[in-house]
């Protein structure tokens, strides 16, 4: 399986996928989530279809055998050698099968090639030990840094950011 740039035509069949992996009775399943999630979507397919229309964004899909897409993870240039790694996700019933580590590799890698990036960094809802642990063992660490959460929760919840260094490789040409 090649992980490689979403199209389009992709965003139909990700947008449910990731749906289940962030939100409703599936995303309660998962191992990495350990608090109720938000009512509210996680995004749409016209936020999707932003992300493929911004040069400084990347979208990477990781297809099934028939090219469906079963998992995906943006990454945003933010400038001066940073990116933020986000919308990581695994069709929830295909999780814990190491699909979620090669999409990190594969977007730390792009990050590295298409924007110059030395630092990766994301945020993480605080309260989500289990993934804390599991984003610690892929290298990153905790900077020390909280945001709020990106739309009001009650209790609300705060944002803790992680971050790894990465070895920074210019696209040629």
């Amino acid at each position: 399986m090649d992980i490689r740039l979403a199209r389009p035509s992709d965003l139909p069949r990700l947008h449910p996928i990731i749906e289940r992996a962030y939100r409703g009775d599936t995303a309660r399943q998962s191992w990495a989530i350990e608090t109720a999630p938000p009512a509210t979507a996680r995004t749409s397919i016209a936020a999707l279809e932003a992300i493929l229309a911004d040069p400084a964004e990347r979208l990477l899909v990781a297809p099934d055998p028939d090219d469906a897409p079963i998992g995906c993870v943006h990454i945003s240039d933010r400038g001066d050698g940073r990116a933020c790694l986000g919308l990581l996700c695994v069709d929830p019933a295909l999780q814990s099968g190491g699909l979620g580590h090669r999409l990190i590799a594969a977007a730390e890698q792009l990050a590295a090639t298409a924007f110059g990036t030395r630092r990766m960094e994301m945020t993480v809802i605080s309260t989500h030990d289990n993934l804390i642990r599991y984003y610690r063992r892929r290298g990153y660490r905790p900077t020390g840094e909280t945001r709020p959460y990106p739309v009001p929760l009650d209790p609300p919840q705060q944002m803790v950011v992680l971050a790894k260094a990465l070895a920074a490789r210019k696209q040629l040409g």
